[in-house]
């Protein structure tokens, strides 16, 4: 009988305690990508919230003008960078396609989905062990940071297009926004409720992470600085979703 026939299944074949996970292109994105974020949230805030009026003359104070800069510049980089990533995720290795696809059909893919709300609810004691990301980190970045930054990125050249020239791209792509919105204001507040809802996201994806490297059996936050994926033990790893 062939060697192919009598290799053990993938759930139960051991790995090294090291694998390469994370591609350059990957990491860089993803550390530019939150920079992104936290400036945005910042000035997004400033724009919905200005401080109160400074004294003087106007012209020796630009601090909103400075904020306005700083938040499109910010958008252009969020944009760019999450059009590279969809383009990725075609020619990346099969890790960079995680967070775009979510296969909640799949009984395997629900069962370790399950498995891992229940350790992180605290009512598994072993932590599952995965290569690329878990199911829930799956389900969660595709259903709050891709979503969310899509209609973000949308949302957000539709407003930036009122200041732009009549029949400029953003316009012609984005203005649209504005009347399926009702007004410009609507479309704001849309706007300004996305980003709490991004930032959630952030807010869980830094605990599990934090929780991860400190209590899993996988590093975490090396592993997007490295690339690789470091093993505390030499159980196999879990099924592959």
């Amino acid at each position: 009988m062939s060697s192919a026939l009598t290799a053990p299944p993938a759930a139960a074949r051991k790995l090294p305690r090291a694998v390469y996970v994370y591609e350059f292109a990957v990491r860089a994105w993803h550390w530019m990508t939150a920079l992104a974020i936290t400036v945005l949230s910042v000035t997004g805030y400033f724009i919905a919230q200005p401080p109160n009026s400074l004294s003087g003359e106007a012209s020796d104070h630009f601090f909103n003008g400075f904020v306005r800069t700083a938040h499109f510049t910010a958008g252009y980089v969020l944009a760019i960078g999450f059009l590279f990533r969809v383009y990725w995720l075609f020619v990346g290795n099969s890790h960079s396609k995680e967070i775009f696809f979510v296969p909640l059909w799949r009984p395997s893919f629900l069962k370790g989905l399950f498995h891992e709300l229940k350790y992180y609810a605290l009512l598994k004691s072993v932590p599952p062990k995965h290569v690329g990301h878990n199911p829930l980190a799956r389900t969660v970045m595709f259903f709050f940071f891709v979503l969310g930054t899509t209609f973000l990125g949308i949302s957000g050249f539709g407003l930036y297009s009122e200041g732009c020239a009549a029949g400029s791209w953003q316009q012609r792509l984005f203005g649209w926004t504005i009347s399926f919105a009702g007004s410009s204001m609507t479309l704001r507040t849309w706007h300004h409720l996305a980003m709490y809802y991004v930032l959630m996201f952030v807010m869980a994806h830094l605990y599990l992470v934090l929780r991860e490297d400190m209590m899993g059996r996988t590093s975490m936050s090396s592993t997007m600085v490295s690339g690789w994926r470091m093993f505390r033990d030499d159980a196999p790893v879990d099924e592959e979703h």
